[in-house]
C-alpha cells in the first residue's frame, strides 16, 4: 500500500515507511522478550568455578598453632628508667655574675668584617656598582 499527498510527495511515503519499520522492529523485539522462556533453574546458571571455589573455602581448616607459638617473634616490654630531675649548678650566682660582665658581640662587626674592601665605605651606590659591573672570568 503506497500513501502518496495529492502532491505526490515521495518524502511523506519514506518518512511513514521508516515509522511502520521502527514500529514493526520494536513489536519484533518485544515478541522475542516475551517468547525466552522463563526458567529460574539453579541448574541453569550454575558456575563450576564457583562452585569448585566455595567448596574448598568451606573445608579449608586452618592449622592449629602451638600454645609457645609468639616465644622469640614477641619481645617481653620492659618499663623505662623514670627520667632525672634537672640539677642546678652549685655556684649559679657566679656563673651569672660572670655572663652580666662578659661583653656582648654584636652583628655589625662581624658584617664588616665579613664585606669586601670596596664595598666596606661606598654604601648602596658603591654596592649597585659591583653588581651592574661585568663578570670576566679568565679561562686559560
Amino acid at each position: 500500500m503506497v500513501l502518496t499527498t495529492k502532491r505526490g510527495d515521495h518524502v511523506y511515503h519514506r518518512s511513514l515507511a521508516f515509522a511502520m519499520s521502527a514500529v514493526l522492529r520494536r513489536a519484533a523485539g518485544a515478541t522475542r522478550i516475551l517468547s525466552r522462556p522463563l526458567s529460574s533453574s539453579a541448574v541453569a546458571r550454575k558456575d563450576i568455578v564457583q562452585d569448585l571455589y566455595i567448596k574448598e573455602i568451606k573445608s579449608y581448616k586452618a592449622p592449629v598453632q602451638a600454645k609457645d607459638a609468639h616465644v622469640g617473634v614477641v619481645k617481653t616490654y620492659s618499663m623505662p628508667s623514670a627520667p632525672k630531675a634537672p640539677v642546678l649548678p652549685a655556684d649559679l650566682a657566679s656563673e651569672l655574675s660572670a655572663y652580666d660582665a662578659s661583653e656582648p658581640t654584636t652583628s655589625q662587626a662581624d658584617a664588616k668584617a665579613a664585606a669586601p674592601a670596596d664595598l666596606a665605605d661606598g654604601g648602596a651606590e658603591a654596592f649597585l656598582e659591583v653588581l651592574e659591573a661585568d663578570v670576566h672570568d679568565e679561562h686559560h
